[in-house]
């Protein structure tokens, strides 16, 4: 209750907070002021280089304190942070989610950061889209990372089938054919395809299929359902067949780690390539493969945004620029792929991504950003992402009608879109 509670009060709650209900306003204290931001890493080398970043930007400025990165558990982080917020104890910057963006942009509880960013104008259009309003910028893309697909070329070769770089270079990658080397590799007692964080949980990563089909969680305008149309129906009854029929990918409750060699495929973002060890099996990254509407990226992307009123809002908008400059843009994309266009080459994200090849990151990373289109996220994300997750458990079944689900959908989330 206390997590529905949450989301049903997201908007409202970031509405009031850039009316000043945050606790952000009080007398000016005395002395170096602290920073504070939330994040939902926790993993040592990027806490390491972020402090090396806050430092250089204290040795500069020391005027700012303690410049503090505060790791809140992903699972719960939006929660946490507006948690925080309505408590009076907001940060002074924060990682947003993707599918949180449009509440935090539209709230107004973000403070404009455009004239503070250097060189924003070769920040690529499709990075900034989801923290613009109104010609101005919210929160700054620092990750914008494109989904692949990691493959195991063992398990493929076992099956009997040619590896999906054979099938790039002969312009047969598509999901008809993805679809075969799944079922073949589960026929010989492996796994086939698994989509990093799904889990029959976190629908909106099932974006990474459907947008071959051109579906769409909602319309372009955020006003009408798109569940129960004809790409995502197509779609999902793909996804279904996979599931329940061909046995290529792993059922509700199976367990499959492809980073241990127990499947054949994995959808992730570059960042998981760190998790394969040397000479454990042979891997390579494609692109998603082709649907029947053609070539396409999703992207999931987290952006920073200053607190309106947060305690120090503009020292915090001026290390966000420190951060986020072309030097430190350098240094973070060892691990969080870049927006701006000076740094998107091939070379450039070689020196920091090692595991990765070339022609891997040109066509899963590069390209994927000039073309690739965010996960869904709406208004009121929170809410309608768990009345969409208990909808879909229906569609989980073998004897599933998928239409019937999926129609399901939209009566219960359509009176939620605001149409």
């Amino acid at each position: 209750m206390r997590t529905k509670l949450a989301a049903l009060s997201l908007t409202a709650l970031l509405a009031v907070a850039a009316c000043g209900g945050g606790g952000g306003a009080e007398p000016a204290a005395q002395g170096p002021q602290p920073l504070r931001m939330t994040i939902w890493t926790s993993n040592e080398a990027h806490l390491k280089l972020f402090k090396e970043i806050a430092d250089d930007y204290r040795k500069q400025n020391p005027d700012v304190g303690e410049i503090t990165f505060d790791p809140l558990p992903f699972e719960n982080y939006t929660t946490t942070l507006t948690t925080q917020i309505a408590g009076g104890n907001p940060p002074d910057l924060a990682w947003i989610l993707e599918n949180s963006a449009p509440d935090f942009v539209g709230s107004g509880a973000l403070a404009p950061i455009k004239n503070k960013i250097e060189n924003v104008s070769e920040l690529v259009p499709a990075a900034t889209r989801l923290w613009e309003k109104d010609g101005e910028l919210y929160a700054y893309p620092f990750s914008t990372s494109p989904f692949g697909v990691f493959v195991n070329n063992d398990l493929i070769k076992d099956a009997g089938q040619k590896t999906p770089r054979e099938l790039l270079e002969a312009g047969q990658w598509d999901w008809e054919h993805a679809r075969e080397i799944n079922k073949a590799v589960a026929a010989k007692g492996k796994h086939g395809l698994t989509i990093w964080d799904f889990d029959y949980k976190g629908w909106d990563n099932l974006a990474t299929v459907w947008r071959g089909w051109g579906a769409d969680a909602y319309s372009e305008d955020g006003s009408t359902c798109r569940f129960n149309s004809p790409e995502m129906v197509e779609a999902m009854t793909f996804l279904h067949t996979l599931i329940f029929k061909d046995k290529g990918m792993p059922a509700p409750g199976t367990v499959a780690d492809f980073f241990a060699g127990d499947a054949a495929m994995v959808i992730a973002q570059i960042s998981r390539a760190a998790m394969l060890e040397d000479g454990q099996f042979s891997w390579d990254l494609v692109p998603l493969p082709k649907g029947p509407a053609g070539e396409y990226a999703v992207i999931g992307q987290a952006g920073i945004g200053v607190l309106k009123n947060a305690r120090n809002a503009e020292a915090a908008a001026d290390f966000l620029a420190f951060f986020t400059s072309p030097a430190n843009s350098e240094k973070l994309a060892a691990y969080f792929p870049p927006a701006r266009s000076s740094q998107l080459t091939a070379e450039t994200m070689a020196k920091t991504s090692p595991l990765l090849k070339p022609d891997q990151l040109q066509s899963v990373v590069i390209e994927g950003i000039e073309k690739g289109v965010v996960k869904p996220g709406h208004t009121g994300q929170a809410e309608l992402a768990q009345t969409i997750r208990a909808q879909l458990d229906a569609l989980w079944t073998p004897d599933a009608d998928v239409k019937t689900v999926l129609d399901g959908v939209c009566a219960k989330i359509q009176p939620m879109l605001g149409a």
